[in-house]
């Protein structure tokens, strides 16, 4: 995606012109984007296409950046106040009646917090979104109150963060980085980005980048020492914030923004499993947020009143996420669990009122939306119409939760060939079409995601009572081990999750193989008791697999029966296999 339909205009201020893009109509709330260092304004093209369906979205390059003039001397030129003089200039130019809500990334959020916290751009900002660039007053802050009061805790934190900011010190040195820059740095930047952060090829970096990159560290010498030295006292942000945190940044540290609720009274967190560039690798998450953010603040609805605050909200919120089998039991408790977390939730079930029940109570728990779909996951036509309908109505999913199944228990030579399709078509096949359709397009957009399959201890503790129900769990897990290893190049997670005996509904579904209706309705009936007495909640497992998503598990034992037999299956695989001879208690 390039900017080459977007509308350009020149604004003069300082002694320099700022080229400036917009794209979207002028009537709509304007969202201003603000570009860091090294570079241009094209570093946001995919992230702003998205965002002009439904805003008036403005980008310009900052000075001595892309097609803006560089102020003359370079010394002193790009100080806090003249970027700010700057950001004033191209906001009366493009919404002089209206506050615009900013967004900034890198250098550019640094600068929108200088922004945000003086006195002279109140009023003419809504809200803004901070993504890897911290305030240089909090920093400040930050460092004073290590050094003053150092704890281990803390003097690892500034040690850790120092190591991160090894650029920096590099950038005040005299001639060395503008001629790295213009030399083989600038040559070779592109292909750093893909390979280390994985940015995929477009518009950007521009071909400007080695001036912009000389340029550009007159920021770091103009700003850095003079304001960590000597922090504001008063850098209080009069509009809502919203703080976007790569959890795998290479250059700042998620302790870097311990206490910023001091700075920030209204301030709503989230966390991205990704690297520091997410305007270009993951475009569709930070528009997702930064139009909820939007949306809320032009509402004029309390932040805190609309945005999940949910143990697992920082991670999930605006995620799309698909859960299979959502009707009932495991499903059901997971499609609630990402619903609190501020996630949409597509319901899956062959039963549609089960479904329809799940949306509905998503959307009441904190679901920004939820939408109930019916479908039987072992029908591979009918999976590939909702696939191209959830892509073409609610976009790529970034988590997909592959849980439904149906049990199965009789001896080997009582499971029918009718039964074995059964239980394969739903429990393995189930999980193989919705990873090839959901998972596949997730590979497609190459922005991440993560995959769940619900596998079952009986993946890996044999039962003469389950051989079918555990070959489909154990081929499952298998699947998962496969995949995961396939797609850990591309960001996506691949998880199974393996739980034990849960108090869910699958007991009194169960088929029994080699027995007649009324001894098969016995069974059920005393397998759903069992399991009631056992008691184990279908929520512990939906939390597990959250837990498992944020923490990217591969294989995750939820039950105390399911992890000892797990390390049974490790060292001591005869006591499993001599356990698996004894008869249920049916």
């Amino acid at each position: 995606m390039s900017l080459d339909g977007a509308r350009e205009r020149r604004v003069r201020t300082g002694g320099i012109e700022l080229c400036v893009a917009e794209l979207g109509d002028p009537a709509q709330p304007t969202v201003v984007l603000v570009h860091g260092y090294p570079d241009s304004k094209e570093v946001w093209s995919e992230v702003a296409s998205r965002l002009a369906e439904r805003f008036h979205v403005v980008l310009y390059d900052v000075r001595g950046h892309g097609r803006s003039t560089a102020p003359r001397p370079l010394r002193g030129g790009f100080t806090l106040e003249k970027l700010t003089d700057d950001f004033l200039a191209v906001v009366d130019a493009v919404s002089p009646d209206r506050p615009v809500h900013l967004v900034g990334h890198d250098w550019g959020s640094v600068q929108s917090w200088e922004f945000v916290t003086v006195a002279r751009t109140e009023g003419r900002i809504a809200s803004f979104t901070s993504m890897s660039g911290p305030s240089l007053d909090h920093f400040g802050h930050w460092i004073k109150q290590r050094v003053r009061r150092p704890t281990p805790r803390r003097v690892g934190q500034l040690l850790g963060q120092g190591a991160k900011s090894w650029y920096v010190y590099l950038l005040h040195t005299p001639a060395l980085p503008e001629l790295a820059w213009r030399g083989p740095l600038g040559r070779r930047w592109p292909e750093i980005l893909r390979r280390v952060e994985r940015v995929p090829p477009g518009d950007y970096p521009t071909p400007s980048l080695p001036t912009d990159a000389a340029h550009g560290a007159w920021l770091y010498r103009d700003n850095v020492r003079a304001r960590l030295s000597r922090p504001r006292q008063d850098a209080y942000a009069h509009v809502p914030v919203q703080l976007i945190t790569p959890l795998g940044d290479a250059f700042l540290s998620e302790r870097l923004y311990d206490g910023l609720e001091r700075w920030a009274p209204e301030l709503v967190r989230r966390t991205l499993a990704a690297k520091h560039w997410i305007p270009r690798t993951r475009p569709d998450q930070v528009a997702a947020w930064i139009t909820e953010f939007v949306h809320t603040n032009e509402d004029g609805v309390p932040v805190r009143d609309t945005v999940a605050t949910g143990a697992y909200a920082e991670r999930f919120g605006g995620r799309l996420v698909l859960v299979t089998g959502a009707g009932s039991g495991i499903g059901r408790a997971t499609a609630f669990a990402f619903a609190e977390a501020g996630a949409r939730v597509v319901a899956v079930d062959r039963d549609a009122e089960g479904a329809a029940r799940t949306a509905e109570m998503s959307r009441l728990i904190g679901s920004p939306d939820a939408w109930a779909e019916t479908v039987d996951v072992s029908d591979e036509h009918a999976m590939e119409k909702l696939a191209e309908k959830i892509h073409g109505e609610y976009g790529v999913v970034d988590v997909l939760v592959n849980n439904a199944g149906i049990g199965l228990s009789g001896s080997f030579f009582d499971t029918t060939p009718e039964d074995w399709r059964k239980v394969l078509d739903a429990n393995l096949w189930g999980v193989i079409h919705g990873c090839r359709l959901f998972g596949g397009r997730m590979a497609e957009r190459g922005q991440g995601g993560h995959i769940v399959n619900t596998a079952s201890a009986a993946a890996y503790q044999p039962s003469k009572s389950l051989p079918a129900y555990s070959t489909s769990k154990a081929a499952v897990l298998m699947l998962s081990e496969c995949l995961r290893a396939e797609l850990a190049g591309q960001g996506i997670g691949v998880s199974a999750i393996c739980p034990g005996f849960v108090n869910t509904n699958i007991t009194s579904t169960a088929h029994f193989a080699g027995v007649d209706a009324l001894e098969e309705k016995r069974r059920q009936k005393k397998a759903a008791r069992l399991y009631g007495l056992r008691n184990y909640p279908p929520e512990k497992v939906a939390d597990a697999i959250l837990r498992a998503v944020v923490r990217n598990q591969a294989v995750v034992p939820v039950t105390p029966e399911a992890r000892g037999a797990r390390l049974l299956a490790r060292f001591s695989p005869r006591a499993l296999r001599a356990v698996a001879r004894l008869d249920p208690p049916l």
